[in-house]
């Protein structure tokens, strides 16, 4: 069953959390060398940072972190090391989660709301973005979905936009929502010192 594949694999992680700004960071290590960091604000138990990055395949320590959940940071960064820059006014993509919805959020779209057309694309596992003057166009993936076998729903699927931002929710199924209850379980679990505390030993 692929949620409890999933639900194992948090299971069988090596952990070390801390508690930092108001946040539970937990760091996992995966047997296949993948590391993720999540971040849970302390008050509503909400996911608002999830990344990964592979040291196996990459530097090391040198390894880039690949953002799934919340804002890139800047240190995450890495074309601008080597000279190149991607544009201020390039649209992008930021992923959120809330108690009930996935959400997306494509800044840098300064086009009016009828323009755009969300799609769901099960046969390809993904939400689609287009826009009817051909200006934009984005596939958006569905980890969650994926993670408890579930195809994405054109009926699930709502958006709007404003201040040159289209957002994009997504309501929750039933699975997604038990399986994230289970995780967070897991999470509070793990041993975790606050900060200035010493360093915990991995769960």
């Amino acid at each position: 069953m692929i949620i409890q594949n999933w639900l194992e694999r948090i299971q069988k992680a090596q952990k070390i959390g801390i508690i930092q700004d108001g946040k539970r960071k937990i760091h996992y290590t995966f047997g296949d060398g993948l590391e993720m960091v999540e971040e849970y604000n302390m008050e509503t138990d909400v996911l608002v940072k999830r990344a990964w990055r592979n040291r196996t395949k990459l530097k090391g320590d040198g390894a880039q972190w690949d953002v799934e959940i919340g804002d890139p940071e800047a240190s995450l960064v890495s074309l601008e090391s080597i000279g190149i820059k991607e544009s201020s006014s390039a649209p992008f993509v930021t992923r959120r989660i809330t108690k009930s919805a996935l959400e997306w959020r494509i800044r840098n779209l300064p086009y009016p709301l009828n323009t755009y057309a969300v799609t769901a694309e099960p046969e390809k596992k993904c939400i689609t973005v287009r826009t009817s003057n051909k200006k934009y166009y984005k596939t958006l993936s569905v980890p969650d979905l994926e993670r408890v076998g579930l195809l994405p729903e054109q009926n699930r699927i709502q958006y709007s936009h404003k201040y040159n931002t289209l957002i994009i929710t997504y309501q929750k199924p039933p699975e997604v929502v038990q399986l994230e209850k289970k995780i967070l379980e897991e999470v509070k679990k793990v041993k975790t010192t606050k900060e200035g505390d010493p360093d915990c030993k991995p769960s």
